[in-house]
């Protein structure tokens, strides 16, 4: 696994020095995980959904391969990113379908229950588009209050990052991932239950 990691921090490196051969040498590398990534945030969609997990996968991947300022510091970091890249993806998609529907009809977006637990948000239902917009305005809002709370719920619940990796890439300890975790879910669940 450790040999695993190094390689891909390896190949990101190359991709920071705009070595494009590594872009080819990357994805089949990451392929798995971004796609996990992908199902975790597409499970639960209505039937036919538009949007699947392949597409995704690979709006995530061009989106981070073509950032010329990129500089990759590790696996961790690189799908934190890809996180980020995701969440803005079906948001986006959130607020077309939402737009296209007008309150009808809207399509089905899944709040990642392994990470957020049943009682989280949600209360552990399948969240509809306005539902994952209202989450991420209150992420941005959050990030107003606190940048490294929203990035943690982000990483966790967008990624699915672990506690250890969120560290990583946030360059804390792993207690205050996990303090960061608690306070910012109980102040999510709060504003999402006002807003309801």
């Amino acid at each position: 696994m450790s040999s695993r990691r190094d390689h891909v921090t390896a190949l990101l490196a190359e991709l920071s020095r705009s070595n494009r051969a590594a872009v080819d040498a990357l994805l089949p590398v990451v392929y798995g995980e971004l796609r996990a990534l992908a199902h975790r945030q597409l499970r639960g969609q209505r039937a036919g959904h538009t949007l699947q997990t392949t597409a995704l996968v690979h709006e995530a991947y061009l989106k981070l391969v073509r950032r010329d300022e990129a500089t990759w510091e590790s696996r961790a970091h690189f799908l934190s990113v890809a996180a980020m890249a995701m969440r803005q993806i079906l948001i986006n998609y959130a607020r077309e379908r939402q737009a296209a529907k007008r309150g009808g009809g809207q399509a089905l977006a899944t709040f990642n229950d392994e990470v957020m637990g049943n009682e989280a948000f949600m209360g552990g239902r399948a969240a509809r588009a306005d539902d994952l917009i209202a989450l991420d305005e209150a992420l941005d809002q959050l990030a107003t209050l606190s940048e490294r709370q929203s990035q943690v719920v982000t990483y966790r619940f967008f990624g699915g990052l672990t506690h250890e990796e969120t560290a990583a890439v946030l360059g804390c300890s792993v207690p205050t991932v996990r303090r960061d975790w608690r306070i910012a879910k109980a102040w999510l669940s709060r504003e999402l239950t006002r807003d309801d």
